[in-house]
């Protein structure tokens, strides 16, 4: 069976500025989707290892988020921001109550 190619069509966020606290929330957001991984992975039986070996269920990166490479935290982060972006270019507003 042929696949189709798949072409992404994100939302156009290009022009969507946020501010400072939009980006503190942002950062609180990545932080709770390591925290939601890294427990779906223990529940899945996995721990830490110092390398992936998927066979063993060991995984680096089962750490604090403080502890990961800035590498992982800023996958993350551009995440939640993207995700807060499309958001606001779809009307939504974003406040603290």
């Amino acid at each position: 069976m042929q696949h189709k190619v798949y072409v992404p069509m994100p939302i156009d966020t290009a022009d969507v500025e946020i501010g400072q606290d939009i980006l503190e929330l942002a950062e609180l957001l990545a932080r709770n989707t390591h925290e939601v991984w890294a427990a779906n992975k223990i529940r899945e039986g996995w721990k830490y290892g110092p390398v992936l070996d998927r066979d063993a269920r060991t995984h680096p990166s089962l750490v604090a988020y403080e502890e990961l490479p800035e590498s992982e935290k800023d996958y993350d982060r551009r995440t939640s921001q993207e995700t807060l972006k499309v958001l606001i270019r779809l009307g939504y507003r974003i406040e603290r109550a």
